[in-house]
């Protein structure tokens, strides 16, 4: 009898102490490869495995059912994993629901439906986001014109703006590349686009599609933008109808006094801001902070804000890490100048030398948008012809998971934002 009850016990432990779940850790000292751990996760919704979001624990960290692919699948992508009991998994579930602690476990549901808005022919390391996403193994569909105009983004989840120019001015790089062959050959080729897709110039075709992107958004969508792609999008919503454009760009003059023209209540983000008349100046308006800001590129870097896990999962979620302080990057627009930010958008990350906003947030109809000021978070000032970013070489960017944040945020299951 004796040693039967000594058998059960036995069997009780083994039972117990088993190992049922798989936890990415992504802390500073322990996760070996951050921004594939995001593909791991990306990876496991896509297989309808379950998987949860530990806000505020150990950096962010994921926590997946165990499953021998999943193992492997970590161990292949160079991803640092823990093995964890049921025991164990419940200690670290009671610890995040405790009301004392910033912490807060979210469920991922499904892995979203990406869409990268970029031009045919551009290379992976044109752009941060779809760099990220090529070297985390997230899969993606890039889109341009003509499938947003015949209302092909109702097919996704999720879309990240490539560092575009919605007013049609091709970037404000006539100045000082407006004799090479590239710069020709973009304006060519945006010109017989508009043309084929039925618009007179450039900047008309790129103000409807600016018009059908707000329009994903308010119907649910999340949209992501960086870089230039931030204020030029805004700026166009805010000048639908309205000539900005100077001869160089579009064939004719702008419109007379159309500063005074503008719409703000159009724009997502931004307000009363001042567009730059100049053509050969490589800016579109004050939004940008990049001719303002005195910053020493080793003294350069930004904050990001604490918010409740609890009661605000979303900026919670976005702003995931395993550092506070982020490394500053330059780009077309740099930063935002918070005083042009509306008050209904959510500052997530400012630089504390010159108040500026890097990262901000926002809601829009059913849907939802984040800004991040900057090109690339591991090139500080790149430049047209630099060589791509070599993420090999930065697995555990700060910079990178904030856009990775974005990627996985659109699978939680939704929570009502409170601040």
């Amino acid at each position: 009898m004796n040693k039967s009850l000594f058998c059960i016990f036995i069997l009780l432990i083994t039972f117990n102490s088993r190992a049922s779940f798989i936890l990415l850790p992504m802390d500073e000292s322990t996760q070996q490869n951050h921004l594939k751990a995001y593909g791991i996760t990306y990876w496991c919704l896509s297989k309808d495995y379950k998987a949860s979001w530990l806000l505020n624990y150990r950096g962010g960290s994921f926590l997946l059912p165990d499953a021998e692919e999943i193992r492997k699948e970590c161990k292949i992508r160079g991803v640092s994993f823990e093995i964890i009991s049921d025991s164990e998994e419940a200690s670290i579930l009671n610890e995040i629901s405790s009301p004392s602690q910033n912490m807060e476990s979210v469920i991922l549901e499904k892995a979203p439906k990406i869409a990268v808005y970029t031009p045919k022919g551009k290379q992976p390391w044109d752009d941060a986001v779809t760099l990220v996403l090529t070297y985390a193994e997230i899969p993606f569909t890039p889109i341009y014109d003509e499938e947003v105009l015949s209302d092909q983004l109702l097919m996704y989840d999720w879309l990240h703006l490539h560092h575009e120019d919605f007013t049609g001015q091709y970037g404000k790089f006539y100045a000082a590349y407006k004799n090479t062959p590239w710069y020709i050959d973009q304006k060519r080729d945006s010109e017989a686009l508009a043309a084929k897709l039925g618009y007179a110039k450039v900047s008309q075709e790129k103000g409807a599609v600016a018009k059908k992107i707000r329009d994903f958004v308010v119907g649910g969508g999340f949209m992501f933008a960086m870089c230039s792609a931030t204020d030029s999008f805004d700026i166009a919503l805010s000048a639908d109808g309205v000539d900005i454009c100077e001869a160089m760009f579009d064939g004719d003059p702008s419109e007379s006094n159309y500063q005074s023209k503008l719409n703000y209540n159009n724009s997502f983000a931004f307000k009363n801001f001042t567009l730059e008349r100049k053509p050969e100046v490589y800016e579109f308006s004050d939004i940008d902070m990049t001719t303002k800001r005195r910053i020493l590129m080793e003294k350069d870097y930004f904050t990001l804000m604490e918010f409740s896990a609890k009661w605000d999962p979303i900026p919670s979620m976005l702003c995931q890490n395993h550092t506070q302080l982020v490394k500053g990057f330059m780009g077309q627009t740099t930063s935002f100048d918070t005083s042009l930010i509306k008050s209904n958008v959510l500052i997530m990350g400012t630089c504390e030398l010159n108040g500026e906003s890097r990262y901000i947030h926002g809601e829009k109809g059913k849907g939802m948008f984040t800004f991040f000021g900057g090109h690339d978070p591991e090139d500080y000032q790149h430049q047209v012809g630099d060589p791509p970013t070599v993420l090999d070489l930065h697995p555990n960017s700060p910079g990178y998971r904030l856009i990775l944040n974005n990627v996985l945020f659109p699978a939680a299951r939704k929570k009502k934002l409170k601040t």
